[in-house]
């Protein structure tokens, strides 16, 4: 029998606000020293009350704006009774009835739209640290009352590539509104899919299995594909997939049973007694959406048509707002320069930004750990040594020599290429006298150039940029060697 796979996401991404959901404890997620940012609120203490971080408010919004999602005016936050260890009231603050953000959606490429049910905003609990070695559990509540979003999805989605495509688009969302850092390796971002089959051409839905707090997009990908395959095998079997909340393990590839699955009712929601219903203002939502800056999808297109670049240029320069905006404040300074651009087309220069960036200085930043906003190389320097790389007055190798050192030091362009003697020799008669003099030293290999064989002629080209310390330009090699050979006489000058 064949099966349709049914799956649908809910997302969780901790806010980048300065304090926590409900109290003011720093928000703090690179705190390496456990139970320092707590107070007695985020502690659950008695007597405490909660007040709500209107910056936590503001980003979520954010998020449903560019999610172009309904904003509702009343919204509400509800208690979610639930024990665990890492949760010290006992209880979640969070929204069920009246989130934030309801609907929306987000397309895939092939043009398919996801639907969004709802965003709501909650805290997040602490961390649970296992030892194994003393056989204890230990508890750092840092991280508790965290402003936490949680996004879940219409049951829209068929495979593990579609589900990894979105939380990646997604996570670039978050980060272009500025709403979360989304750092899957910290724990910022978490995702837990909800999988069931169901036979063609059925519309009632299969049992649903969750994955739960899965830390990658591609993890979660391959724990899809790993629930499709043991689900069919169990149906074809006859047997009932159980509903039941399941773990995915990286190291064997395979999910594993937690526990049952809880319903909402477990959580007996009812308002929470310590806050008042939120009323938002038109205007402040209009004042929000304001904020919201260029999207991801959008600047792809943009990127296409403006700059001349290819869809997958465009999408890996996009991929990061933060190397989408030095791009294009490379491309303006390119602009400081109408003189020195005359002979060249812009997008031919564009080009030559893109190969520079996405293959050394990319290549940098990774050998580095570094971010964009951390490098000493300026806009303008970059533009300055794309322009001298498309005009040939320096050589590719050196081009990416001095990116190195620029990289490394932040210097101008010009200065390093001036100190090291490294322009590129454009002087005919200058390269001239190197090439007789090779031509000299390889009468031999000349020889063989004038009997057809052309790996000589590339030979003695290495041999001239040998002695020219890299500075020769390629093609006024070829052309001087070839106008040589040219006369009988040259192979024995």
């Amino acid at each position: 029998m064949s099966y349709e796979t049914v799956i649908g996401l809910e997302i969780h991404a901790e806010l980048n606000t300065k304090t926590k959901m409900f109290c003011g404890s720093l928000n703090d997620p690179n705190e390496t020293h456990p139970n320092i940012n707590i107070c007695p609120v985020c502690m659950g203490h008695p007597g405490t009350l909660p007040t709500i971080n209107g910056e936590a408010v503001k980003k979520v919004i954010a998020v449903g704006l560019a999610l172009d999602a309904e904003i509702p005016l009343f919204s509400q936050f509800d208690r979610k009774n639930y024990f665990y260890p890492d949760l010290p009231k006992g209880y979640q603050i969070s929204q069920y009835q009246y989130p934030l953000v309801v609907g929306g959606s987000l397309e895939l490429p092939d043009g398919r739209a996801i639907r969004i049910t709802r965003v709501h905003l909650e805290e997040d609990t602490g961390r649970l640290i296992h030892d194994r070695d003393s056989g204890y559990t230990l508890v750092d509540f840092n991280r508790a009352g965290v402003p936490l979003m949680e996004l879940v999805t219409e049951p829209d989605f068929r495979t593990g590539e579609e589900v990894r495509w979105f939380g990646e688009e997604l996570q670039r969302i978050l980060r272009y509104v500025g709403a979360s850092d989304a750092d899957m390796e910290k724990g910022q971002m978490r995702v837990e899919v909800n999988i069931s089959l169901r036979s063609l051409g059925v519309e009632e839905l299969g049992t649903k299995v969750e994955v739960k707090n899965i830390n990658s997009f591609k993890f979660a990908a391959d724990a899809v594909q790993y629930e499709i395959k043991r689900q069919t095998a169990l149906l074809e079997r006859g047997e009932k997939v159980v509903q039941e909340t399941r773990g995915w393990n990286e190291r064997v590839q395979e999910t594993f049973a937690q526990r049952a699955k809880e319903s909402a009712h477990d959580y007996r929601y009812f308002p929470e007694p310590d806050l008042p219903p939120l009323t938002l203002s038109r205007e402040m939502v209009e004042e929000i959406r304001a904020t919201v800056p260029e999207l991801p999808a959008a600047k792809r297109i943009r990127f296409t048509k403006e700059y001349g670049l290819d869809g997958d240029t465009s999408t890996l320069l996009v991929r990061e707002k933060s190397l989408a905006d030095y791009f294009e404040a490379v491309v303006s300074e390119l602009g400081q320069h109408e003189k020195e651009t005359l002979e060249r087309p812009r997008r031919d220069l564009i080009k030559t930004v893109v190969s520079l960036m996405m293959g050394d200085f990319l290549r940098l930043l990774r050998e580095t750990s570094s971010s964009v906003r951390d490098t000493l190389i300026t806009p303008e320097n970059f533009a300055e040594l794309a322009l001298y790389f498309a005009e040939d007055t320096i050589s590719n190798l050196t081009a990416k020599q001095i990116l190195e050192e620029m990289f490394r030091t932040g210097e101008d362009p010009s200065d390093l290429i001036e100190k090291r003697g490294l322009w590129q020799i454009v002087n005919a008669n200058d390269l001239d006298d190197i090439v007789r003099h090779v031509l000299k030293e390889n009468e031999g290999v000349a020889l063989d150039v004038r009997q057809g064989k052309s790996a000589a002629l590339q030979f003695l080209v290495g041999r001239v940029m040998k002695e020219s310390r890299g500075k020769a330009h390629p093609q006024m090699v070829r052309d001087l060697l070839k106008k040589h050979f040219e006369n009988a006489t040259s192979y024995s000058l």
